[in-house]
């Protein structure tokens, strides 16, 4: 079936800024950084931190508006890349899980 988007993905990508807020599993640290975007299977944001390919994530995305349920789920890091444009890092992730609150 053809796709009627320019994105040949099984899931859109949708272009958000929103807070997240992370932790490695079983891990009480948490760490602050910025969604720019989500999809059905994934998402993209930004951290201050480096986290390696294959760590598990707790993951907790507040919304800014009330029409975006927040996301509270499991993630695993599949791409990590320094910020061309900034200081940070760009962490891809795909869901592993969802969690309930």
């Amino acid at each position: 079936m053809p796709r009627d988007y320019d994105e040949k993905r099984d899931f859109v990508r949708v272009e958000v800024d929103c807070d997240i807020f992370f932790r490695e599993q079983d891990e009480p640290d948490k760490f602050h950084g910025r969604v720019k975007n989500l999809s059905g299977r994934g998402m993209m944001f930004i951290s201050e931190q480096g986290i390696p390919k294959e760590t598990l994530l707790e993951v907790n995305i507040a919304p800014v508006n009330d029409l975006t349920p927040p996301l509270h789920a499991l993630v695993r890091v599949v791409r990590m890349a320094k910020q061309r444009h900034g200081t940070g890092y760009e962490i891809g992730a795909v869901i592993q899980q969802m969690l309930d609150d």
